[in-house]
């Protein structure tokens, strides 16, 4: 039975080019880049190069880009370091309700050592209100801390319009999740005014493992680790050079083929919505202007993991929320903050595509969907 792949929110499939890349780099750049024999100057010629191209993707500068482990760390590192370093200046923070739970679990935890969150609600597309954003700035705000896509029903924020607000304020650094951003639509921090934007390799075909924070010239940041001094001190620890390499790689390709992605898979996530909308029981839950990639829907009265499941032994492979949460029993945090009927957000279900996703594959889905969902329906009512 073939596999129809559709939870590449959740991770992707690395790019054979990024695979072989990392083969190739394990077994040639296997030196420590803080050696100083010549070993290990290899390595540092080949960590200071992929910082470079890192740098140039993004347009912005080399000492601006520090390597991490994924979008966890970077997201851990900026909010933890800059709540940590800025507290003598204010402890007022930022954020909205439908951040990864790698965000909100930080600003949870901040709470608990003194500092004061406002929590942006969201409308029922899932957007913040620019003007909320504006009303909640204080005098003692020193972060806020804004997600570019939605992770669950792919929601893209006005960035560029809260950078422009947030510059009148140059006391409040601007921290962007831009996990589920790039590759998908263009990143470009400097121009939408960001000080600290987080990457994650393997969501966008890079290996597991790899990411990166960009942190603009001006921001601070107290480190989480101590002990080494690599990465400018701020996240110390020898680093993963191979995998530095292939995310690099990684980020080239999907750099380069950012809007042929957008036009592609958003043509595929089309098809797949005028699909559902034919299907009798079924209510879409994404904006229609959300990223390309995602598109999150709902089946009242069919629990989320049974669909989840029927879906599977036809071979195609959905999610029901963000992967770091799908194994909770909780509603989603993200639907209730668009305030989901409770019966839709029980059933909701995430698909989300990548280029390697065909207008085949995307029909067999919607004839599978349609029929399972008759199938389903007759046996609850049973």
């Amino acid at each position: 039975m073939k596999t129809i792949y559709l939870d590449n929110s959740a991770t992707t499939q690395p790019y054979a080019e990024v695979v072989d890349t990392y083969a190739k780099a394990l077994q040639q750049y296997y030196g420590n880049p803080s050696s100083l024999h010549h070993v290990g100057i290899e390595a540092e010629k080949m960590l200071a190069a992929a910082r470079q191209i890192a740098a140039d993707l993004l347009q912005v500068e080399r000492d601006e880009i520090f390597f991490t482990s994924g979008g966890t760390e970077g997201n851990n590192l900026a909010l933890f370091g800059v709540a940590r370093e800025y507290a003598k200046r204010g402890k007022h923070l930022i954020v909205s309700q439908v951040e990864h739970s790698s965000v909100l679990e930080v600003f949870r935890q901040l709470e608990k050592e003194g500092f004061e969150v406002t929590y942006l609600p969201v409308d029922r597309h899932g957007r913040i209100s620019i003007r909320d954003l504006e009303q909640a700035i204080r005098e003692d705000t020193i972060l806020v801390s804004i997600m570019c896509v939605n992770n669950e029903i792919g929601t893209i924020q006005p960035i560029a319009e809260i950078g422009t607000i947030l510059s009148k304020h140059p006391k409040v650094h601007f921290h962007v999740d831009a996990v589920q951003a790039f590759g998908k639509i263009p990143v470009i921090p400097k121009a939408w005014r960001v000080d600290l934007l987080t990457l994650s390799g393997h969501k966008f075909h890079g290996p597991k493992g790899t990411g990166l924070l960009y942190k603009s010239k001006k921001t601070r940041l107290h480190p989480l680790m101590i002990g080494g001094g690599q990465e400018e001190g701020v996240r110390p620890g020898t680093q993963n050079v191979p995998g530095i390499i292939a995310f690099t790689k990684a980020m080239r390709i999907s750099a380069e083929n950012t809007l042929k992605f957008g036009k592609e898979v958003g043509h595929l996530r089309e098809l797949l919505w005028q699909g559902i909308e034919n299907i009798p029981g079924l209510f879409i839950n994404s904006p229609k202007d959300g990223a390309p990639h995602i598109l999150n829907f709902s089946a009242p009265g069919i629990k989320a993991e049974v669909l989840l499941h029927s879906l599977e032994e036809k071979g195609i492979f959905v999610s029901t929320k963000s992967a770091c949460s799908s194994k909770e029993e909780s509603i989603s945090h993200v639907l209730e903050a668009i305030k989901l009927p409770k019966e839709r957000a029980k059933s909701a279900i995430r698909v989300s595509l990548s280029r390697f996703n065909t207008k085949e594959e995307i029909e067999y889905v919607v004839l599978t969907l349609r029929d399972t969902i008759e199938k389903l329906k007759r046996i609850t009512k049973v």
